[in-house]
């Protein structure tokens, strides 16, 4: 099955993302949101962000124009029936995502594909809400998807071999790398990176070293491009409080339960650079004050 025509359920940040990837590799793109404005915010994001690339000499302005003029915003699932692949990236909690899926299975064809941009949940159990298990697998794609490479394609007991194949064709076709993984709770990535954002906190909790040095001593020490401080306000709090729980409930390893100084600024509304305050002070621009 060739994949021409993407759906994708939700216009945030990632979403607006994958949406961008997918329209200026040429693929036709559907968005779906559930009010005008976000489809609004979503749709100028993206403008902004080619702007970028356009001034960064990565893409023309016809080439940029050619790309957002193939993103399509609808507030009706209904819109994506004719779509081959769909792409849901909606709030990370179960039964958000299986109401979605639950819908689309009732007016997508039944040769189309679903996947999930989940980083933390299990595929199968999203499956379940539709009679199509054998094409629904992960996607994930990792913030900010134009400039992040990889795409974890996550195969469920239930996804046949034919359906990873399309996937693995697909995100060739975005300029994307995809690594296949197994449908365990964080995949490969966030398995790793959990622990070690857990640990940053708790440095900070305990006293160890402040926020700036915890940080420098990561981006200098390792070569990495953020610190993990930074990381978690860019991701934001809130993801990784509710990630942490996810992993803690799966494995019960405490290296992966929310620190305490997490879940305190997430009752707080100190989400990170959503919210202008986390672990640092951001403006309205998301640019860190100093």
């Amino acid at each position: 099955m060739g994949i021409e025509k993407v759906g994708v359920v939700g216009f945030g940040a990632m979403g607006s993302g994958i949406a961008q990837v997918c329209a200026v590799a040429g693929f036709h793109v559907r968005v779906r949101d559930v009010e005008q404005r976000f489809l609004d915010r979503g749709r100028d994001r993206i403008a902004e962000s080619l702007a970028r690339i356009v001034k960064a000499g990565r893409l023309t302005d016809e080439q940029a124009r050619a790309a957002l003029g193939r993103i399509h915003g609808t507030l009706a699932l209904a819109d994506l029936a004719d779509c081959d692949l769909v792409v849901e990236a909606v709030v990370e909690e179960i039964g958000a995502k299986n109401a979605v899926f639950a819908e689309l299975d009732e007016v997508c064809g039944p040769a189309a594909i679903f996947t999930s941009n989940t980083s933390s949940l299990t595929i199968v159990e999203m499956a379940t809400a539709t009679r199509r298990a054998d094409r629904f697998a992960g996607l994930h794609f990792f913030n900010p998807p134009m400039m992040m490479r990889l795409v974890e394609i996550v195969q469920a007991i239930t996804t046949s071999d034919a359906t990873i194949e399309v996937l693995r064709s697909f995100v060739s076709r975005l300029g994307h790398t995809g690594v296949v993984s197994r449908d365990t709770t964080g995949f490969i990535v966030n398995r790793l990176l959990q622990p070690y954002l857990n640990s940053a906190v708790r440095l900070l909790e305990q006293g160890v070293a402040t926020a700036e040095q915890i940080d420098a001593a990561m981006k200098l020490g390792l070569g990495h491009p953020m610190g993990p401080l930074e990381l978690i306000d860019y991701t934001g709090v809130d993801i990784i409080y509710h990630i942490g729980n996810i992993f803690f409930e799966e494995f019960r390893d405490p290296a992966l339960a929310p620190p305490s100084l997490l879940r305190r600024m997430y009752l707080a509304g100190r989400l990170g650079v959503k919210s202008g305050r986390g672990f640092y002070e951001y403006d309205v621009k998301g640019k860190r004050k100093t």
